[in-house]
């Protein structure tokens, strides 16, 4: 059973995140709190009503393949269309071509909701609101007159190809290829592969947005191009023609999200698949880069999204499950399985990260509308530099904890979890493959540390630094004794990030590269685990004294993930200076000798 925490997430936007800012834009005047709540509200009872239940069936029933066509789950079909006409595809989208217009943050509020009631449900959608934002920033008027409505309604589904069985995340090794023709159109010849919801009968076309070369571009990534290739070709008056040469050749047989099907596209058996450019030639990377940012975000919300479903299935499980004697429980008979320490320490992880992971993620949504509403030049700016430095961040360490927090729900059930009966596994196997894609959480790290701390000549990352501080002298000065005690930790944390960040910065200005990627991964650790403890709080700081028993739990998480999580922070920064030089050392070539 799912029911989304819908006081949490209505705070942590209003209160944590900023949405407060949001609303006060020009514009913006009809974004009240009561439309925020209504929003969230029904998102809610749709995610629990309609989408949760068709979980589990995706899970044993899956998407199946047959002679080029693709069956997804039972009932699937029909609740993804009553879930295009409550207009939720539509949400973030411009009004131009029948979207809401309503804030990146909201959107990321639903999103949480769908990943929470089925992860494989929200993938196709969420891949079709990145192919709009590509479209609408790069597509010629003639394309968006022609596909943007109905993919911004959902009408039409949308995908990205990118990887091909020698070109993974180096795209430099692509082969797909596309010809020119005189009417302005292009061929598509070439295999893609992994491509989420490629083929499927949900909706009555799919707009594939495919990189592939010219053959007189330039090599490597240089030299790639986008297009649009829709599986039916659109007559001049909006109707489907004839069926484009792409085919589907079979999905992949998964270890979980097995009711999004994840297909082998193959693009020209024929006189190749009929495509438009997206954008200018030989530019395609920086048009699939507007799709592939944002869609970053919305993977770390998956990895929040299985977070949150797996801990309200491991609470209800521990509150019910009895076994032994629980210290202090006076009662006759078991204790629930709640009232042991090691399941109370357990279930405060699960909380704990989960609500780490629900704050970064928000916030980097902030970040993302700020920059694109703000008029002044220095703010967008900067908010466009943190909208960089948090997008690594909330990849990578939210989908780190949705792993983590599904593993911990796992060990909590003991070995009904491992029974594909409970459910819990399956959110464990669903979690696994988040940090994996749109850029394995390895590629996040190098990206936060060759790209984004150099911003500005570090001055942002330094500035970031500062604000983490500025909330741990705010905790120390609050006159709350569980903040208080939070507030030393946070300061120590702050100043293990801050002389990591400068070990990093230096290495890389004298030319030490490898040193300084040696120590990416846990420098995106460290910087994930201090910003989510300042958001922590943050959270805390920001509660209303009247509403007694969220304010308390607010603090509790706080203190909890600061004399755990963030004692952490040590080891990382001396991971981050330090083990440059046995990882150089190690020579994998040795151990097949």
């Amino acid at each position: 059973m799912y029911r989304a925490p819908l006081a949490e997430i209505a705070f942590t936007l209003k209160h944590v995140a900023g949405l407060g800012d949001l609303q006060a834009m020009p514009g913006h005047e009809d974004l009240t709190d009561d439309l925020v709540d209504a929003i969230l509200a029904e998102a809610a009872r749709f995610a629990a009503e309609e989408i949760a239940p068709l979980n589990a069936v995706s899970d044993r029933a899956g998407a199946t393949f047959s002679d080029g066509s693709v069956t997804t789950t039972p009932g699937w079909r029909d609740c993804y269309h009553r879930w295009i006409e409550g207009g939720w595809n539509a949400l973030p989208s411009s009004p131009d071509h029948g979207g809401q217009g309503l804030p990146l943050m909201l959107y990321a509020a639903t999103l949480e909701m769908w990943n929470s009631a089925s992860m494989a449900f929200a993938l196709g959608p969420t891949l079709t609101v990145g192919a709009v934002e590509a479209l609408d920033k790069h597509a010629s008027a003639e394309l968006k007159s022609r596909y943007l409505d109905k993919l911004v309604s959902g009408e039409w589904m949308g995908t990205m190809n990118l990887t091909e069985p020698q070109a993974g995340s180096d795209l430099n090794a692509l082969k797909a290829r596309a010809e020119r023709r005189p009417d302005g159109t292009y061929r598509i010849f070439g295999q893609k592969i992994f491509i989420t919801y490629g083929e499927h009968d949900i909706t009555d076309n799919i707009v594939h947005l495919v990189l592939a070369r010219l053959p007189d571009a330039p090599a490597g990534t240089r030299g790639i191009s986008l297009f649009l290739v829709p599986k039916f070709l659109v007559n001049e008056d909006g109707s489907l023609g004839a069926r484009n040469d792409v085919r589907c050749a079979g999905v992949e047989h998964k270890l979980g999200i097995h009711g999004s099907p994840t297909c082998t596209m193959i693009y020209g058996d024929g006189e190749g698949a009929i495509g438009w450019l997206v954008g200018e030639e030989n530019r395609g990377l920086a048009c699939m880069f507007t799709m592939m940012n944002n869609a970053r975000l919305a993977v770390g919300i998956q990895g929040l999204g299985i977070a949150e479903r797996a801990f309200q299935q491991a609470l209800a499980y521990a509150l019910d499950r009895r076994q032994g004697r629980a210290p202090g429980d006076a009662g006759e008979g078991m204790s629930a399985i709640a009232g042991h320490p090691d399941i109370k320490r357990s279930l405060l992880f699960m909380q704990a990260r989960t609500q780490v992971a629900r704050a970064i993620c928000f916030a980097c949504a902030h970040a993302i509308d700020m920059a694109s509403l703000a008029t002044d030049p220095e703010a967008k700016a900067h908010w466009s530099d943190r909208a960089g430095l948090l997008t690594p961040i909330a990849k990578a360490l939210s989908t780190d904890i949705g792993v983590e927090v599904a593993s911990t729900g796992v060990q909590i059930h003991g070995g009904m979890g491992y029974i594909e009966e409970t459910g819990a596994a399956q959110h464990l196997r669903d979690a696994r493959i988040a940090p994996i894609y749109e850029g394995t959480n390895g590629i996040q790290a190098i990206d936060l540390v060759q790209r984004k701390l150099p911003l500005a000549g570090g001055a942002h990352v330094r500035g970031f630094i500062a604000n983490l501080a500025a909330l741990a002298k705010e905790a120390a000065g609050s006159n709350q004794p569980d903040l208080g005690a939070v507030a030393p930790v946070l300061e120590e944390a702050v100043a293990d990030l801050a002389v990591a960040t400068e070990w990093l910065l230096q290495a890389q200005a004298d030319g030490r590269t490898a040193e300084a990627l040696s120590g990416a991964t846990p420098y995106l650790r460290l910087a994930g685990l201090t910003l989510g403890a300042a958001l922590l709080v943050k959270g805390a700081l920001r509660s209303d004294p009247a509403d007694a028993v969220a304010a308390a739990r607010r603090r509790l998480l706080a203190r909890f993930f600061a004399d755990t999580a963030l004692r952490e922070t040590a080891a990382l920064k001396a991971d981050v200076v330090g083990s440059a030089q046995a990882i150089l050392a190690f020579d994998p070539q040795a151990l097949a000798s």
